[in-house]
């Protein structure tokens, strides 16, 4: 089959290569055998090799190649054998240093997806709550080992997939900072063989994944969709970032979007449960779940925000999402608390709304894991579901950066005070994902 593709590929690239008027069809200059040398060429051209992209693999065929003499090359012929030379080419990996690039037809596909043992640690903790959160919405006891390792290897993979594009991302967001001054770049990224892997975030990083799923019967119209809001999440929290750390316009739709958007991989994972126990989806379920996970990402920026606050404020030194930064630079830090409060008073309507309408044990079940992850959380004392507390916002968050790199303490933070301040949390204050 390897061969067959190949050979299919070969002739693709010869039928483009005279549709483009590059070798006329009609010469008696070019054979089979030369038409067959360019294609080959060409595959060579836009095949994986490191960092370089196709631009400069061009440049140094310009640069180079015209030096290559014909004593050159039947010295370099010496220093290989004719079928080892074939096969370095054809079917070898390239060597980038002590990074391999996986060739595709050893693979069998080079869409096959392919996770870190970083990113499946990452996940652990997204997993281990879905497990306790979700669990109880398909009638499965999470505390019954049967019932997790069942499907355990495909919600597993799926989010440590997820995760490694997501700590991809975080590249892009990372603020290039220098001694006096931090300045932001579309790319950063340290290490040259990662950047091959960036741009997938840019153009269909969940296609790996989606073959794999569809291949085992689980993908379906509405996983697609949750995909497809991982990748417009984000491409917002780029665009939203980059503005921000560049002092430009951000806006509040955009914003709401996001932070909206940002659960798409818990729905991916339920979506996938319900699949791989052939079950029809529940809508009033995934509908209460979403709102609570949108509560819930809004308690996990406002404990990130405050608890780092302490420490080193990683989201704004790593230009991370965050709905309290962004309220910040669209409303100022007098406003920014009063505004999201009043979008987290809606929201709580809305999940107060959809709470009574599940079945009663399950809503108390829900409800005493939340309290258990409030207590999980580090709450000990006051209301069982914690209280809202919305932090000191940072007026200046490059001055504030400057600080906190030269050691120096801010001075550049007001408290804020929230009417929703002392109101009871609807769902659990723990923070679900590792940072």
């Amino acid at each position: 089959m390897d061969g067959l593709r190949k050979l299919e590929n070969v002739q693709k690239i010869i039928q483009m290569i005279e549709s483009h008027g590059i070798v006329s069809s009609s010469s008696n200059t070019h054979n089979a055998s030369s038409l067959r040398f360019l294609a080959d060429v060409v595959l060579l051209l836009v095949s994986r090799c490191c960092e370089l992209d196709i631009g400069a693999k061009c440049q140094l065929i310009i640069d180079h190649v015209p030096k290559f003499s014909h004593a050159f090359l039947e010295e370099a012929l010496q220093c290989a054998s004719e079928q080892g030379v074939e096969q370095m080419v054809n079917t070898g990996p390239l060597d980038c240093g002590d990074k391999i690039i996986p060739d595709p037809s050893k693979m069998g596909s080079e869409d096959m997806p392919m996770i870190g043992l970083d990113a499946m640690q990452r996940a652990n903790s997204t997993l281990e709550d879905f497990c306790r959160s979700y669990f109880m919405f398909h009638k499965m006891d999470p505390h019954q080992p049967q019932s997790m390792f069942r499907y355990l290897p495909i919600l597993s993979f799926t989010e440590s997939y997820i995760y490694q594009l997501d700590n991809l991302n975080e590249k892009l967001l990372q603020p290039s900072v220098r001694k006096d001054q931090s300045s932001y770049r579309e790319y950063s990224v340290e290490e040259s063989w990662e950047l091959a892997y960036v741009r997938m975030m840019t153009n269909d990083p969940f296609r790996p994944l989606s073959i794999l799923l569809h291949q085992h019967g689980l993908l379906t119209d509405r996983v697609r969709e949750e995909f497809s809001s991982g990748t417009e999440y984000w491409s917002l929290e780029r665009k939203l970032c980059h503005a921000l750390g560049s002092k430009q316009e951000i806006s509040v739709e955009d914003v709401m979007k996001a932070i909206h958007l940002k659960s798409f991989d818990y729905r991916v994972l339920n979506l996938l449960l319900y699949q791989l126990r052939d079950e029809k989806v529940n809508d009033m379920h995934m509908e209460f779940l979403t709102i609570s996970e949108f509560l819930v990402e809004i308690s996990d920026d406002l404990f990130d925000y405050e608890v780092n606050h302490l420490i080193s404020m990683d989201d704004v030194l790593e230009n991370s999402f965050n709905i309290l930064r962004m309220f910040n630079g669209i409303y100022g830090a007098s406003a920014a608390p009063t505004m999201l409060a009043k979008v987290i008073t809606e929201a709580e309507e809305k999940y107060d709304s959809l709470l009574k309408a599940l079945d009663p044990e399950l809503s108390l079940k829900y409800q005493k894991r939340c309290e258990e992850a409030t207590k999980e959380g580090g709450k000990t004392s006051g209301p069982s579901l914690g209280t809202w507390s919305i932090p000191s916002v940072i007026e200046d968050e490059e001055l504030y950066r400057s600080d906190v790199l030269n050691s120096k303490p801010s001075q550049n933070t007001q408290q804020q005070s929230s009417p929703t301040s002392q109101k009871p949390l609807k769902w659990q204050l723990k923070q679900r994902k590792s940072a």
